[in-house]
């Protein structure tokens, strides 16, 4: 395996990303959309989820395939990014075709920043319009760090952040990730050493080698239920059903538990998305399909230590830089 050639989602080919965050809000929303509608599926393992039309994704219902997918802050008030999306779309004539209407098929996720310190006292809900600029800037290359959703996040110790990897397959599959990291949990130890560090190549989140483990882990201070929250997107170019890319999404949660320690916990939402453009078949689905779920696995990894290490907004918490570089 290789990195593809911006070490971002974007590699997959015909899919795009959009970031646009609010400084004063010290929030932001992030989608993923593509040239032409894809298969999507999703899987969930935190205790405190935000979503939108998730249950759309399951492979028994009728719609197959959307037309983006949307990562923002702000918790349950957040999910309008998704309608901001939407109304984009919608615009520009994409969505799912009934009776002579366009309907964007937009599912979405979002975690909780409303506690970093940014300036929530809104009369009028902001991420529907950061949900549509964000759309607006979709392109092939595009912001990590402090951007789009990952700009207010936080773990336990340092500013979150937004990140993206990539990697290319011996049979030329492309798989991406893309994820906020807004963790209960610790991404690296006290040494700065990320937990994803045997899944990096060169130094892309530093180059500072295995972190230590610590069985009793503890956390910093009295964090409040439901404040926390990881969402992902992985993405390949593979041809996938909604039953395998729903199968995707549940095996890049090993690269989640991987980089972030302790992860998926009942305080957070912990959620992944797959994204299939099905641009090349695979030749035998059931073991590609394994290798392409050990491949997300540890893309995501990389891109949680990517999003952390990439961070340069001040808030509430250190960013590795500021306190490791």
């Amino acid at each position: 395996m290789r990195p593809g050639p911006r070490n971002l989602i974007t590699d997959v080919a015909g899919l795009r990303v959009g970031n646009a965050h609010d400084a004063a809000l010290r929030s932001g929303a992030t989608v993923l959309t593509g040239d032409a509608p894809f298969v999507a599926g999703v899987h969930v393992m935190g205790g405190a989820p935000g979503t939108r039309e998730t249950d759309l994704l399951a492979p028994d219902k009728l719609v197959q395939e959307v037309d983006a997918l949307v990562l923002s802050g702000g918790s349950a008030l957040g999910l309008d990014a998704a309608s901001g999306v939407a109304d984009g779309l919608r615009a520009a004539g994409r969505g799912f075709a009934v009776g002579g209407q366009r309907v964007p098929i937009v599912p979405g996720a979002i975690l909780f920043d409303l506690l970093n310190g940014g300036d929530k006292a809104w009369e009028v809900n902001p991420y529907g319009a950061l949900g549509r600029a964000a759309l607006n800037a979709a392109a092939t290359t595009f912001g990590t760090g402090s951007a789009g959703a990952g700009f207010g996040a936080t773990t336990m110790d340092l500013a979150g952040g937004l990140g993206s990897a990539s990697v290319v397959l011996k049979n030329g599959v492309t798989i991406g990730a893309l994820v906020a990291v807004n963790a209960l949990g610790r991404v690296c130890d006290d040494a700065g050493r990320f937990h994803a560090a045997p899944f990096e190549f060169g130094d892309e989140f530093g180059g500072r080698g295995q972190a230590s483990f610590d069985p009793a882990w503890e956390p910093y201070g009295d964090r409040p239920p439901g404040t926390a929250t990881t969402i992902a997107i992985v993405a390949t170019d593979a041809h996938l059903t909604q039953a395998e890319a729903t199968r995707l999404a549940t095996a890049a949660h090993d690269g989640m538990a991987r980089a972030i320690m302790p992860s998926h916990t009942p305080m957070d939402g912990d959620l992944i998305f797959a994204a299939a453009t099905g641009a090349r078949p695979l030749a035998d689905p059931v073991w590609d399909g394994l290798r392409l779920g050990h491949a997300a696995a540890c893309c995501l990894a990389r891109a949680v230590a990517r999003g952390v290490f990439a961070a340069t907004a001040q808030g509430s918490h250190p960013t590795w830089g500021s306190r490791f570089g």
